[in-house]
């Protein structure tokens, strides 16, 4: 793990209007890349993520380490001052509240940016400007709306991914919008408008298939149902009940697999020579590889396909990661704490500089926990600070 003071961004202040997923995203990569990242959460039980239940259990908790907690009442006057007091000593604002949030507020950009010329304001949202700004989005809705649920499953039956994929990738992009304004900040000395979508960041992920229709002149078919660009490159039972994938995409990784896996008849076949070949016959060659192949068992298919360097891994469950080998010993999993106070290996984001990997250096934090610290930064007395803990406009952690 980087040492913090070596850390890229330490010294860059963020404040963070994030719920949910998209917008802690954004702060997870600032955070763990070493800026002083503060979730501004409601006074009371804060962030409704820390409270969710079933599939969202583990929002907060994934998505909050390397955070401190500012607890403001910013429906209240004294509470949206306060927010203009932080913007003034901070590099950074998130937000992915729904449409008109912001600006109902008082906490909207036009409003931050007089506070603080130098200020990055990064708003993220279902939509970018235009016919749809206004509507509600959720991960779910735009993958429907842009063709992912379509291109998922099987036609007719339309199936979203298994993780929040365009929420993570639309904050992920709110991200590098960040960072090129940052360094843009170096030579101008002024702030910027980032803006990232969750339907945009949709359609960025489907391009390749609209390049497909573009290319062809055909929409591609569902993934389920795709047409073949290699032979092989499919899931196979082995002995024991389980499932490995693999995927041939070359003729020397076709010599190779016949000749680890002793398949010495199809090796010498000309028949089977090129992939082409190989895709039209895969009729009858597909169930005699299934066949051949569920004579062993998913260690010893596995040893095979690596012996041979093609390209293999078994269907594992999201929990499987943390006793897989390569997660612990790459060092790519961090212990962070759950709300029960239990430590969990949970994967840190995929990026190396030097070779190092960006760890822990806050648990996620308690509601309120860094607010006397940030608003000391301000200049704010314990008093004024004490006043408007009685107040209830701040929280702070007991």
């Amino acid at each position: 793990m980087a040492v913090e003071k070596d850390l890229p961004l330490r010294g860059v202040t963020v404040l963070e209007l994030g719920h949910m997923v998209m917008g802690p995203t954004c702060g997870l990569v600032l955070g763990d890349l070493g800026a002083d990242v503060y979730k501004v959460e409601p006074t009371g039980s804060g962030d409704d993520t820390r409270w969710l239940k079933n599939f969202g259990s583990g929002f907060f908790t994934f998505l909050n380490r390397n955070k401190k907690s500012i607890s403001i009442d910013l429906k209240s006057d004294q509470g949206r001052d306060v927010f203009y007091q932080l913007v003034q000593v901070a590099d950074v604002v998130i937000e992915n509240f729904g449409p008109g949030t912001v600006e109902r507020l008082g906490v909207d950009y036009d409003s931050c940016k007089k506070m603080n010329p130098g200020l990055i304001y990064c708003s993220l949202k279902g939509f970018m400007p235009g016919p749809y700004e206004k509507r509600f989005a959720l991960d779910e809705v735009v993958q429907m709306m842009g063709g992912l649920a379509y291109m998922t499953g099987p036609s007719g039956r339309p199936l979203r991914a298994g993780a929040s994929v365009t929420d993570i990738f639309g904050g992920s992009f709110g991200v590098i919008g960040i960072l090129a304004a940052l360094y843009e900040r170096k030579t101008s000395g002024k702030g910027t408008f980032v803006q990232a979508g969750l339907y945009e960041s949709v359609a960025f992920l489907v391009g390749q298939h609209m390049a497909v229709a573009a290319v062809t002149g055909e929409a591609p078919q569902p993934m389920p149902e795709r047409g073949r660009s290699w032979a092989v490159y499919d899931l196979f039972t082995t002995a024991d009940n389980k499932e490995v994938f693999i995927g041939i995409t070359s003729d020397r990784h076709w010599s190779r697999f016949c000749r680890v896996f002793d398949f010495s008849d199809w090796q010498d076949n000309q028949e089977l020579a090129t992939n082409q070949l190989r895709i039209e016959a895969r009729e009858w060659l597909l169930p005699e590889l299934t066949r051949r192949l569920s004579l062993l068992s998913q260690t010893e298919l596995m040893d095979k396909a690596e012996q041979a360097g093609i390209p293999f891994g078994p269907v594992n469950q999201p929990v499987d990661l943390k006793d897989d080998v390569h997660m612990n010993e790459s060092d790519s999993l961090c212990l962070v704490k759950t709300p029960a106070g239990q430590m969990a290996k949970l994967p840190k984001i995929p990026l190396r500089l030097d070779g190092s990997s960006f760890g822990i250096r806050h648990q996620p934090p308690g509601v309120g926990e860094g607010t006397l610290e940030l608003l000391q930064k301000t200049g704010m007395t314990e008093a004024e600070i004490e006043r408007l803990v009685l107040q209830g406009v701040l929280q702070v952690e007991q």
